[in-house]
């Protein structure tokens, strides 16, 4: 039984998902917006939202926090410099997700996800 089981393992085990995750994190926070799968889409968001959400909050500890799960200097600094101060006042749903239709080679449906 898959009780109190959350997220989709994408049919990886952990050290690639969460190695794929944190590309895809980096990507989307240094372009802003992404083209990907939905399931990797959907998987991210609640993964992004909480690194933002985080990042409002600018001190040490929350920067050593998010260097510990993003394992990147400049993701980081974009975070607590430009995103984080940008999304003050907003109490959450940081990321769009719009469906962009499959993908030539193997029919993957794809989407975009973005900053609001």
């Amino acid at each position: 039984m898959r009780h109190q089981k959350k997220g989709k393992t994408l049919g990886r085990t952990a050290a690639p998902r969460k190695a794929l995750f944190r590309s895809l994190v980096i990507s989307f926070v240094e372009h802003g917006r992404i083209k990907t799968t939905i399931s990797k889409a959907k998987a991210m968001r609640p993964i992004v939202e909480k690194l933002i959400s985080m990042s409002r909050k600018n001190d040490l500890a929350t920067r050593r926090l998010l260097l510990s799960r993003v394992h990147h200097g400049a993701t980081v600094d974009k975070l607590l410099a430009v995103i984080g101060p940008r999304y003050m006042e907003r109490p959450g749903g940081y990321t769009r997700i719009m469906k962009v239709g499959p993908r030539p080679g193997d029919g993957a449906e794809e989407a975009i996800i973005e900053l609001v």
